[in-house]
């Protein structure tokens, strides 16, 4: 079941890397930054998979996912857990090559990009409330 990504939970993912934790059928753990992380909807996170053949491997064998977005100056930081889709085809993947042209045409066009329902959102801040699951 999703849950709703606030407004101002949005506007600070703008702009921000996401860093991407996947892990094998077996467990096996791997992590890989994205550039290219954006808020699609109030439900769904979304970014394209362009050099990492190890998250790609990892989604397709369990589509569970972890994203944590940093902003160390402020020293706030909020990890959403979810699950993934793979898109390869059709509007979403559309939509979202063409932005990674206009921003980063030197990038590669990705192979598929990855939907996220968002199922938890939790705190990830330095101080009291780090840890806490929000949503």
């Amino acid at each position: 079941m999703s849950v709703k990504i606030s407004a101002e939970l949005q506007e600070f993912i703008k702009g921000k890397q996401g860093w991407v934790a996947t892990a094998s059928r077996e467990g096996t753990p791997n992590v890989s930054i994205k550039g290219t992380l954006r808020v699609m909807d109030d439900e769904h996170l979304v970014f394209a998979d362009i050099f990492s053949l190890k998250t790609r491997k990892n989604l397709q064998e369990n589509p569970k996912v972890a994203i944590m977005v940093f902003d160390a100056e402020a020293r706030r930081g909020y990890a959403f857990k979810g699950k993934t889709e793979q898109v390869e085809s059709g509007p979403l993947f559309d939509q979202t090559v063409e932005s990674i042209r206009k921003s980063m045409p030197q990038l590669p066009t990705p192979k598929y990009v990855v939907k996220v329902t968002v199922e938890s959102i939790w705190d990830q801040s330095a101080g009291p409330g780090g840890g806490k699951q929000l949503a």
